[in-house]
């Protein structure tokens, strides 16, 4: 198994865009990229509702432990080179609460919008 295996969502072009940058950052070779849009039944591999992951980028690492929406791109920065700093940052324990409120309000907004122009 890859070092991390990320579960998103190509058919929204938001996230299309911070996972292609996201890749051309990272090791090959320890990531696993998962496109829930080419094939929706990825999602069975963490035991996830189709539109959960749509709505959230999801993460599995070595050990198996699945990370969801602000936890999820923070143990992808993590490992990413030049962004680990905000990886600590947002899992630090009096900044997590805010990360994930961010984070979950930007989701809803974007999956509503992408809900709207018919991508799902």
């Amino acid at each position: 198994m890859a070092k991390l295996e990320i579960f998103y969502n190509s058919a929204c072009p938001v996230c299309a865009a911070g996972i292609n940058s996201q890749r051309q950052r990272m090791a090959q070779d320890m990531t696993a990229w998962k496109d829930i849009a080419t094939d929706e039944n990825l999602v069975c591999e963490i035991g996830a509702a189709l539109d959960t992951v749509r709505h959230s980028l999801h993460v599995r690492d070595e050990t198996g432990t699945i990370f969801v929406g602000a936890d999820a791109i923070a143990r992808l920065m993590l490992e990413t080179p030049g962004q680990r700093w905000l990886g600590r940052l947002m899992m630090w324990p009096p900044f997590r609460p805010v990360s994930r409120f961010l984070y979950d309000r930007f989701a809803d907004q974007l999956f509503a919008w992408n809900k709207r122009h018919g991508r799902w």
